[in-house]
C-alpha cells in the first residue's frame, strides 16, 4: 500500500514538473530566438524532472514509510515513469503552440496569414471590455463637477 502512494506521489510531481520545465523551455527558446528545439534544453529538463521525483520518492520512502532507499534501482524506474511523461508532454505543447499561432512567416520574415483559431480566441473576452463602463462614467462626471 505504502508503495503506491509513493510512486503516485512520486507521479504526481513528475507530470507538474514536466509541464513547467516544458513551458519554460518554450519560453526560454522564444526569448532566444530558437527555431528549432535545442537538445540541450530537454536533457536539462529531463534530469531536473529525475532529481525531483528523486527526492519525492526519497522523502516518502525515508520519513514517511521509514524504510531503505535504493538509488540506482529507484532511477531506473523513475527514468522509465518520465521519459514517456515527457514524450506525451512535449508533442502535445508544441501542438497547442502550432495551434495558437498568431500568424505564419515566410523565409524572409513577412506576415503571410493571421491564424483565425488565434483570433477567436482572443475574441472571447470582447464582452468585458466596458465591465467597468458605467463606474468609469460617474467619476468622469465627479471629476468635471469639481
Amino acid at each position: 500500500m505504502y508503495t503506491i502512494l509513493t510512486y503516485f506521489v512520486s507521479l504526481f510531481v513528475i507530470v507538474i514538473s514536466v509541464f513547467t520545465t516544458l513551458y519554460i523551455k518554450s519560453e526560454l527558446e522564444r526569448v532566444l530566438h530558437e527555431k528549432t528545439d535545442t537538445v540541450p534544453f530537454h536533457i536539462c529538463n529531463v534530469v531536473i524532472i529525475l532529481m525531483a521525483s528523486l527526492l519525492a520518492h526519497a522523502v516518502m520512502t525515508k520519513y514517511v514509510i521509514g524504510t531503505e532507499f535504493d538509488l540506482i534501482l529507484q532511477l531506473v524506474i523513475h527514468v522509465c515513469m518520465i521519459l514517456p511523461i515527457y514524450i506525451v508532454g512535449h508533442f502535445g505543447i508544441e501542438k497547442y503552440k502550432s495551434i495558437y499561432r498568431k500568424y505564419m512567416t515566410t523565409e524572409n520574415r513577412k506576415v503571410v496569414v493571421l491564424n483565425e483559431k488565434y483570433v477567436k480566441k482572443k475574441k472571447r473576452f470582447t464582452k468585458l471590455n466596458n465591465y467597468n463602463a458605467a463606474s468609469k462614467e460617474k467619476q468622469r462626471k465627479r471629476y468635471y463637477t469639481k
